[in-house]
């Protein structure tokens, strides 16, 4: 795969405003320059739930990028070539996705959605903060495969384990 620029990443979910941001801000933290990561969802709400903020702030990052926005942006000509795009919620790996420039790896890998959790304010805080760390986990992994010594197929399978594997689920 292409060694010149970071990968770019797009994570995909329906409202593009909880699981698909806290995965955009965990891999540009991880992924250290070899990645960028980029959000956007199939019906955005328009704004970035609350929640997913303060998980964010509370563990020191910057979330002036959070915006919640339309995949229609990445779909463009003009748009960020994407090397993979990754959908985090169960309905927008159902949905018809837009035809993605350079044919990019994919795989799913659903994340429960913690903007619909019910309950107490801690029991919403643990959703959010569970959301997180499946994610997390999931992207540690992602991001420390042998980028270059497997081939297209052999990546494909690795990228469709991790969202099998439920690493997360230890």
């Amino acid at each position: 795969m292409n060694d010149h620029r970071p990968f770019n990443v797009l994570f995909l979910c329906t409202a593009n405003s909880a699981r698909s941001i806290l995965a955009e801000a965990i891999l540009d933290r991880l992924g250290q320059g070899k990645f960028k990561a980029f959000s956007a969802g199939s019906q955005p709400r328009g704004k970035v739930h609350p929640l997913t903020l303060e998980v964010l702030e509370s563990l020191n990052y910057d979330t002036s990028f959070a915006r919640s926005k339309s995949w229609d942006e990445f779909a463009t000509p003009d748009a960020p070539k994407m090397d993979f795009v990754f959908t985090v919620c169960d309905d927008a790996a159902n949905e018809a996705c837009p035809v993605w420039p350079g044919q990019p790896l994919s795989a799913h890998w659903g994340v429960p959605d913690p903007a619909a959790a019910e309950g107490s304010e801690p029991e919403k805080h643990f959703a959010f903060a569970e959301a997180y760390r499946m994610l997390n986990n999931r992207i540690s992994i992602f991001i420390n495969l042998p980028m270059p010594s497997l081939d297209k197929l052999a990546l494909q399978q690795r990228l469709d384990e991790i969202g099998r594997d439920r690493p997360d689920a230890e």
